[in-house]
């Protein structure tokens, strides 16, 4: 339990934060927030090959086969972004994030039978002011925010209940 608890904060937080610094001495990329479309492509294939690896060699699908169905779902995300990006547009990565942890926690607290309707309408609240808040910033269209709902929440649907 450890041994995977490890293994899931080396590949989703500290290699990711190590790979970011490390584009960002070499210039690829000039800042996270303002990433252009061609920045945008090596970060989110980095992403890609470390959620492989976290699916492939790890033990989540047997000890824990719902976090493995987020991951999943997470993987084809990335994955669905990434053809985005290569065919130049750019959905918000934000709203993709937002959407698929509100997503999870909902199909999780129902199947659960966990009444988590508090949750579920704080992330709800928070998917809204994430939403606004990259409008306000003028970061993205209204189409980059519906795409960035759709690449989030419509892969964590399809996993939980087809397990693609």
């Amino acid at each position: 339990m450890y041994l995977l608890c490890i293994q899931i904060f080396i590949l989703t937080i500290l290699l990711p934060i190590s790979f970011y610094s490390l584009l960002k001495v070499i210039k690829k990329i000039k800042s996270f927030t303002e990433a252009t479309l061609e920045e945008r492509r090596l970060p989110i294939f980095i992403q890609l090959v470390l959620l492989y690896l976290l699916l492939k060699f790890t033990i989540l699908e047997t000890h824990f086969p719902e976090l493995f169905k987020f991951f999943q779902a997470g993987f084809i995300s990335a994955f669905l972004v990434f053809i985005s990006v290569m065919l130049r547009f750019k959905a918000s990565l934000h709203m993709i994030g937002c959407t698929s942890l509100a997503v999870f926690v909902l199909m999780f607290t129902s199947y659960l039978a966990i009444p988590a309707l508090n949750t579920v309408a704080y992330l709800i609240l928070c998917m809204g002011f994430v939403a606004s808040s990259r409008l306000f910033m003028k970061a993205h269209t209204p189409l980059e925010l519906i795409a960035g709902i759709v690449i989030g929440g419509l892969p964590q649907i399809l996993v939980w209940f087809y397990n693609i």
